[in-house]
């Protein structure tokens, strides 16, 4: 594409006079802001996308179930898909930091995915059982290693390759691109027929998918032009890490962002107590599946571009606002479960999931901005590399709420989750603006 189209089009993205406005990125990158905008575009859209047809929650535990694979290697997916993601991100940035470019780790950890989500693939047709679980499994292990490599490099080449006032942005149209085809996805899933659903190659087809859509992002991304960073700190990898984590006793900015974050992990959690009270009395799982998926992906593709835009402007408020509107999502659902109503619940439980998932592209957007814009170009693979290792280490701990949901009941965990996203609101108003 002409530099002049792509010019227009990023001036028509970004939408208003400040458009070529240069900001905290090396003045070798100012002159190709477009076609990095659009070469991260096209990435994140399709690994969003890919996320959403090869999710741990859905798609991966309906196949292992269907496979006869033993209970214990499902409830293991979402375990391993989130923390083993996070938690070894601080002893890979040290590694990072040594090379001046960092895009090729993302290019090189997007491609292991892909290939990771083909041999499920291949794994659904092939193996049954116990077989069939262990494959999967370890297919997940190096799948989520692979990510956290992606997470690491994906923000500090942002930081050096898009302007600070288009980073918002530029998540929030991913979010709602994927969150259009999603939706795309879920009105396929409520017009196929229960057989043709039940199928191993239905869903064999959509991880094969996924897994093509990783290597096209891999190949978008080699697009980027990147300028050479600084390698200070690239050292040992273990003594760097343990160094890193000093930052949460020496940088009081960045401790009090980890710890908003730590509590707005209430979000995420929220999400499959909802799908369990939607489940109790639903009229048939496909049915109810399809209204979940399209509830989910309405959300992000309607409300991110929104939330992209007001991140530019005040990250910070994003995460107040988002974590006030799930303490009070939470308590309404708390409230009206516990009446025992039964009027279409399984609507009334769609619709509660669609506005977390506003809440939740909220949260995700807006801390994603303020930890790219708080940080500098010689400490952004850092402040990375810790903070989503401790909410690795958090998301391990939050297994608790399932033993909480078993004595007390799911309403009254969404009703505990509703108040530490609360007390996530009450952190995020002492929160410095960063914009």
């Amino acid at each position: 594409m002409r530099d002049g189209t792509l010019d227009t089009l990023y001036d028509f993205a970004t939408g208003d006079e400040d458009a070529r406005v240069c900001r905290d990125v090396p003045d070798a990158a100012c002159k190709h802001l477009p076609r990095n905008f659009f070469a991260h575009l096209v990435a994140l859209v399709l690994t969003k996308t890919g996320d959403r047809l090869a999710g741990a929650k859905l798609v991966l535990a309906w196949l292992l179930t269907t496979l006869g694979a033993p209970s214990f290697m499902v409830a293991l997916l979402v375990p391993i898909r989130e923390s083993l993601a996070l938690i070894p991100q601080l002893f890979v940035a040290a590694m990072i930091r040594r090379q001046p470019v960092r895009k090729w780790f993302w290019i090189a950890g997007s491609a292991a995915q892909g290939l990771c989500v083909l041999g499920m693939a291949a794994v659904a047709l092939t193996l049954k059982g116990a077989a069939a679980g262990l494959a999967i499994i370890v297919l997940l292990v190096v799948f989520s290693l692979a990510r956290g490599v992606c997470s690491v490099s994906s923000k500090d080449v942002t930081g050096k390759t898009v302007s600070k006032n288009r980073r918002g942005v530029l998540s929030g149209y991913a979010a709602s691109a994927a969150g259009a085809i999603t939706v795309g996805v879920g009105v396929l899933v409520w017009f196929v027929r229960e057989q043709e659903a039940g199928s191993l190659v239905f869903f064999a087809a959509l991880l094969g998918v996924a897994g093509v859509l990783w290597l096209l992002a891999a190949a978008a991304y080699a697009f980027i032009r990147e300028a050479a960073g600084a390698t200070e700190g690239g050292g040992n990898a273990v003594a760097e890490a343990l160094g890193s984590l000093g930052l949460l006793t020496t940088d009081s900015g960045f401790r009090h962002f980890v710890i908003t974050r730590a509590l707005l992990i209430s979000t995420a959690l929220t999400a499959p107590f909802l799908v369990t009270l939607a489940n109790r009395q639903g009229d048939g799982a496909l049915t109810g599946l399809a209204v979940m998926i399209i509830a989910n992906g309405l959300a992000a593709w309607i409300s991110a571009p929104w939330w992209g835009k007001l991140a530019d402007r005040s990250s910070r408020r994003v995460l107040i606002i988002a974590a006030f509107a799930a303490g009070v999502l939470g308590v309404a659902v708390y409230a009206y479960a516990a009446t025992g109503a039964s009027w279409h619940p399984v609507w009334i439980y769609a619709v509660a999931f669609f506005l977390l998932g506003i809440i939740h592209t909220g949260v995700r957007v807006g801390r994603k901005t303020y930890l790219v814009d708080m940080a500098t170009q010689d400490n952004r693979a850092q402040y990375v590399a810790v903070s989503n290792t401790v909410i690795g280490i958090l998301l391990l701990a939050g297994s608790a709420f399932g033993a909480l949901a078993s004595l007390a009941g799911v309403e009254v965990t969404i009703l505990v989750l509703s108040v530490f996203a609360v007390a996530g609101g009450l952190s995020a108003l002492r929160l410095a603006e960063v914009q």
